[in-house]
């Protein structure tokens, strides 16, 4: 599944350059599998022999650190501070060959300002030099602004949803604040869709079977 996700996103690029394709993965709410969404992302494109680093920009409840078996510092928060100069200094290996990690760091007290500093262009503007592919997990979009600061970075936007879990209400309202931003939504994923309520499932396990 997330291999032929990876290809949809490789197919639906508007911008075919070589390096520095900038991948943005948010949810609605909590709970709904944006986490697992990217970490699987960036294992796929990694495997495809890319030069790929994941970028935990969730300042608030940042977890891809514990996904990897890592430490959360030193990480993201120490550039965009300005104590850390040299982004090379935060980068974190994962035992994925071509997969880095640049973990939150430090919790801070006002995360939405400092992802849309200057540092944060800055750092943004060498990773996109120097990698591939960049994938930022970003905090939910209802519950804070920092998603919507990430957005002028960005090729690429998913919007990970979870059957049984996101309401209808609070996707409509994230579509409608998206398309407020005048970002293009590259994709909806459906996360946690299994037979008991997935209406096509019997036509395509008949299929594929076929």
């Amino acid at each position: 599944a997330y291999r032929g996700l990876r290809t949809s996103l490789l197919y639906s690029q508007i911008s075919k350059k070589d390096k520095g394709n900038v991948i943005l993965v948010s949810s609605p709410g909590p709970g709904e599998g944006k986490t697992t969404t990217i970490v699987n992302l960036s294992i796929t494109y990694a495997n495809l022999g890319l030069k790929t680093i994941l970028l935990d920009t969730d300042l608030r409840k940042p977890v891809s650190h514990k996904v990897f078996n890592i430490e959360r510092e030193p990480g993201i928060t120490k550039i965009l501070t300005g104590i850390e100069t040299e982004y090379s200094k935060i980068i974190q290996s994962t035992d994925i060959e071509n997969l880095n990690i640049i973990p939150s760091g430090v919790i801070p007290p006002n995360p939405s300002e400092i992802l849309a500093s200057s540092h944060m262009e800055d750092l943004m503007r060498q990773l996109c030099k120097d990698y591939d592919v960049i994938l930022m997990d970003a905090p939910p979009l209802l519950a804070v602004t920092d998603a919507f600061v990430c957005m002028k970075y960005i090729n690429q936007f998913i919007l990970v949803i979870r059957s049984g879990v996101t309401e209808k209400s609070g996707l409509d309202r994230s579509l409608v604040q998206i398309k407020q931003t005048n970002t293009q939504l590259s994709g909806i994923v459906v996360n946690a869709i299994n037979e008991s309520n997935s209406y096509y499932s019997g036509y395509y396990s008949n299929y594929y079977q076929y």
